[in-house]
């Protein structure tokens, strides 16, 4: 009878760690993506912030995203924000965001690895394995680490590499919008993948 009991409540602990606070449809998500120019990406951000400077055949992507408040805090979890070339599985190497660095950051978190184990569709969300014991970092993503930031205003570049130049895998020109993927994640506390929602592509 004590052994039925400890099962059922590693059950009902698991199933409450796991258990998002609330889903995506509670934050009313909105979502955008468009090519610009550095004019209009610098536009975008504001003079408070530096938007990428592309040549030579890169390209500036520029998305917002915006949401509610959601109806509890966040309690140490974040938001990643991916932006994927859905034929390569890669993210863009440099994003430029119009929001305080403490609530928003760039680059990428082991955790992450696991988001495609669910969600198949947001593969290029992890890491990228370039030999048989060796992982790289796909590009970069944004962590959202406080609810209150929305709206997101970000420009991402992707730049032009000749085949033979290009020493990491990161998401390239030439790109087209239906090539792009834009998908946000919620994780918990405890690393927790809660969920993820497809916003464009």
């Amino acid at each position: 009878m004590a052994l039925v009991v400890i099962v059922a409540a590693v059950g009902g602990w698991r199933w409450w760690h796991q258990h998002p606070p609330y889903g995506p449809e509670a934050l009313h998500l909105r979502s955008s993506l468009e090519f610009v120019t550095y004019d209009e990406a610098q536009a975008a951000l504001g003079s408070a912030y530096q938007a990428p400077v592309a040549s030579g055949g890169d390209q500036l992507v520029l998305g917002r995203v915006s949401w509610q408040t959601p109806p509890v805090p966040m309690d140490a979890g974040y938001f990643a924000l991916f932006l994927i070339d859905k034929r390569t599985d890669l993210k863009p190497p440099v994003f430029a965001v119009s929001a305080p660095q403490e609530s928003i950051s760039t680059g990428s978190a082991g955790v992450e690895n696991g988001i495609s184990d669910r969600y198949p569709w947001l593969r290029g969300a992890g890491d990228v394995q370039v030999g048989e014991h060796e992982w790289r970092n796909g590009g970069s993503r944004l962590a959202i680490g406080d609810a209150g930031a929305s709206p997101v205003t970000f420009v991402a570049l992707f730049p032009r590499l000749e085949s033979n130049r290009q020493e990491f895998p990161i998401a390239t020109a030439p790109v087209t919008l239906p090539d792009l993927l834009l998908a946000l994640a919620y994780l918990g506390p405890d690393h927790q993948v809660y969920w993820a929602r497809r916003l464009q592509g």
